[in-house]
């Protein structure tokens, strides 16, 4: 069977085209994304930045150690210890390095060093000199400021004025030198020393009370070590999650194609079961094909997708979700597996074809060869069904028993797979209602054509049915994708803004969060009521066993009921003191009950519940200023006063925030930039995935149009016969792809549909009442595209064929 599998690629080559090329396409895919993946992973990070002149770095022991039940448990602290004196007056040479936010009024986002630190990236001086006095600063090229000019300069402190006397070349960070001793008052923390000497006698000067980091290590306290990380991670899982859809559509391809080849070589496979071959040597014949086609195929993709990872990391560098230094990795791993999981993808989505042809019986495929055979099997229908059933009891389970899980693609991205998938198997049973509900406006068109398309798309629902899969996938892809990710969006906005009672927040537009002296000039406004809140962490011992690190807001209690509408389930808020702390119920804590916590400097202290917080919360805990120890407050909630004037206030506040590097917002406002900051980034990683859904449509798409241009030859001779100008069969074809694009559009609303509704039931629990927003631009794009693809898809093959009445005929 394997030879007449081989001799079957021979002479129906034009069927296995889209077959080869979605093999390709995907087994290329998976290899350039899993040398992706592989390079988030295995890539070397950069080398050292802030200390790369260093040879030896001395930082705190950034860990909160504690002693648990089965062994020390540690987690990172939040708010840096410093360095302990002592060990400063142990290392005299030794360059003291103090690291705290200072930004230039209404500059980019910098950080304050002393100007001893200078020498340590290294950086060179271009023009001017070092800071000598207090009120002097240097800074590094790229500020937008020129040496003798004077700035205003924000830190904790406040905004205070200096004089610019001195340009760097630009270093890891934008930075402005303060001279040491006016750094350490702005910071008397100490955050690193820089050593010249043998690492061996750092050690043992340090005895522990720090960490003495050398070679590749110095990268540790590097300022974008977080960012890189976090980075890498958006790489890997943009890269995962593409490889995931990848595999998936393409085995929808594999599978709609070869079922559709299936369906057209019903008489092929009845000669064969005439001349003596059982259901299982029709079904190897069939196996052999997709084997034959896979292991040409994924060869291909496979030696293809190395090529692909550098443009994949300069997209994902390009649009912001992929470090720019990583160095694409050069295992070969990823194209076996990809050639492997090409082989896997060709098998599974032929398997149910294969079944298929083996069941054709000789004499019925010769008495139906020319009836369209059933398209909805018993198998189609089971598998249908039950895709359906368990998406909509998965949506059922989480509305139920866990609303806020909806907000997680872990949750909600299986749920789309499956309706679509199960979209796909259904299709042929709603397409002939479908397309009579669609075909009534074609019928009514000027002239036989409109009657003629309707009929023909008619006539084979199943064919129908196949080149409207690829339209559906992508499109309800397109919709569901981008609305669930516009409705998750809207969903967390609403549960953001609506415990929040200020007219007005202030918020930072840097690092120093609000400075001391704003804060003060705030609270000394007329008509309104300031109440600000800190961001902190404090942790936790669950099970004597883990530390956890918890966020945590700081406020001031007797205002925080004039900012915040704080929903509580049990206690009160009104007893929350510098002894206290209202949790939320996750902590697993009841009123009343001592908790040992420690701050986010690692001190320890006991503090006391005197509130469960409700699930809409929006913090997970509260304490009092005195545990967010010297971090700058976040936010600060401005609320009028009764006969206070909306405009004037507004006025008030933007004077008193004008240089100072933060902002006044409305609440509208304020909730606006938030959802806008939130649809960007979610926005952007599945547009990727929607690129390559948008490829597989092509593949798939072209490739059923052409395998059905044989079988339509006939009828467009029998046009040409009957009169109809070579215009007329074009247009024919034309409109008749696009009323098949117009089912597959019809069917992916229905999926959508049902995905968004699942969706809107378990977030309308959390967020209340809310809308459903669409990004009709971006589905309208993908439709319009899908429909392009068709057209060319019908009217090449149709222009070839009606090159004239003999050949028509």
């Amino acid at each position: 069977m394997l030879t007449i599998a081989f001799g079957t690629l021979r002479t129906r080559w034009v069927s296995f085209v889209g077959t080869f090329a979605a093999l390709v396409l995907g087994t290329a895919l998976i290899a350039a994304l899993g040398q992706v993946l592989t390079t988030t992973i295995d890539s070397p990070g950069r080398g050292p930045q802030r200390y790369a002149a260093a040879p030896v770095v001395v930082v705190p022991d950034g860990l909160l150690r504690v002693n648990a039940r089965q062994g020390e448990t540690s987690a990172p602290l939040a708010e840096p210890r410093g360095i302990d004196a002592s060990l400063i007056r142990a290392l005299p040479g030794a360059v003291v390095d103090r690291i705290f936010p200072a930004q230039l009024s209404d500059g980019p986002a910098s950080v304050g060093r002393p100007w001893s630190a200078f020498r340590t990236a290294p950086q060179t001086l271009i023009r001017g000199r070092a800071p000598e006095a207090d009120r002097e600063i240097a800074v590094t090229a790229g500020l937008p400021v020129r040496a003798g000019t004077r700035v205003q300069v924000v830190t904790a402190d406040g905004a205070r004025p200096y004089t610019v006397v001195g340009i760097a070349s630009p270093g890891p960070e934008p930075t402005v030198f303060f001279t040491d001793a006016q750094a350490a008052r702005l910071s008397p923390r100490v955050d690193a020393l820089a050593v010249w000497a043998p690492a061996a006698d750092v050690r043992a000067a340090a005895g522990g009370r720090a960490t003495v980091l050398t070679g590749q290590d110095r990268t540790l306290p590097d300022p974008n070590r977080a960012a890189d990380e976090d980075a890498r991670n958006n790489a890997n899982i943009i890269a995962g999650i593409a490889a995931g859809f990848a595999a998936f559509v393409a085995v929808f391809v594999v599978t709609s194609t070869f079922a559709f080849a299936v369906v057209q070589r019903r008489r092929e496979f009845a000669l064969l079961r005439t001349v003596g071959a059982t259901t299982r040597q029709v079904r190897r014949m069939v196996y052999g094909e997709a084997v034959l086609v896979a292991l040409a195929a994924s060869a291909v993709g496979a030696a293809l997708g190395p090529l692909g990872t550098r443009p994949i990391l300069g997209w994902l560098v390009g649009l912001g979700m992929a470090p720019d230094w990583m160095v694409p990795s050069a295992s070969a791993v990823p194209s076996y597996l990809a050639f492997a999981m090409g082989l896997l993808v060709a098998v599974a989505g032929v398997a149910v074809a294969a079944r298929r042809a083996g069941r054709v019986r000789p004499a019925e495929a010769m008495r139906e060869a020319a009836i369209e055979p059933r398209a909805m099997t018993p198998g189609r229908w089971i598998a249908g069904l039950g895709l359906l059933g368990l998406a909509l009891i998965s949506m059922a389970v989480i509305a139920v028993t866990d609303p806020s899980g909806a907000t997680s693609n872990k949750s909600f991205m299986p749920i789309v797979m499956e309706l679509i998938a199960a979209a796909g198997l259904l299709a042929p049973a709603v397409t002939r209602p479908v397309t009579l509900l669609l075909a009534k406006p074609v019928e009514r068109l000027h002239g036989a054509g409109g009657v003629i398309v309707a009929g023909g798309v008619l006539a084979s629902t199943g064919r129908t049915a196949a080149t409207a899969a690829p339209v559906l996938v992508t499109v309800a892809l397109a919709g569901s994708l981008l609305g669930g990710a516009a409705m998750t969006d809207a969903a967390k906005g609403a549960m953001e803004s609506a415990p929040v009672r200020a007219d007005y927040l202030v918020l930072p537009g840097g690092p120093v969060g609000l400075d001391r002296q704003l804060v003060e000039r705030l609270r000394a406004l007329p008509g309104v009521d300031v109440t600000t809140a800190t961001s902190t962490s404090v942790y936790t011992l669950e099970g004597d066993t883990v530390l956890i690190r918890r966020p945590a807001e700081a406020v001031d209690p007797a205002a925080l009921r004039k900012a915040l509408d704080v929903p509580v389930t049990a206690g009160s808020l009104d007893g929350l003191d510098d002894g206290s702390i209202a949790v939320s119920e996750s902590w697993e804590r009841g009123v009343g009950q001592s908790v040992p916590v420690w701050q986010a400097d690692g001190t320890r202290t006991t503090l006391k519940v005197v509130a469960l917080l409700g699930a809409d919360s929006p913090a997970d805990s509260y304490v009092t200023p005195r545990h967010a120890l010297s971090a700058p407050p976040s936010v600060a909630y401005v609320k009028l006063q009764p006969g206070t004037s909306p405009e004037a206030a507004r006025k008030a506040l933007d004077q008193a925030v004008h240089g100072h590097n933060a902002r006044a917002v409305t609440k509208s406002e304020w909730a606006g930039d938030s959802g806008e900051r939130r649809q960007s980034a979610s926005r952007l990683g599945l547009l990727v995935v929607l690129g390559i859904m948008l490829a597989y449509t092509a593949i798939g798409l072209v490739n059923t149009l052409l395998m059905a241009a044989s079988d339509r030859a006939g009828e467009r001779g029998a046009l040409r016969l009957l009169g109809a100008g070579r215009r007329q069969v074009l247009r024919y074809a034309a409109l008749e792809a696009l009323l098949v694009v117009a089912v597959g559009v019809v069917l992916a609303a229905g999926a959508t549909a049902l995905n968004l509704l699942g969706l809107w039931v378990a977030l309308v629990q959390i967020a209340g009442p809310m809308g459903v927003p669409m990004p009709w631009g971006t589905v309208a794009a993908v439709t319009a595209a899908c429909a392009l693809l068709a057209v060319l898809g019908a009217v090449l093959p149709a222009l070839r064929a009606s090159s004239g009445p003999s050949q028509a005929a």
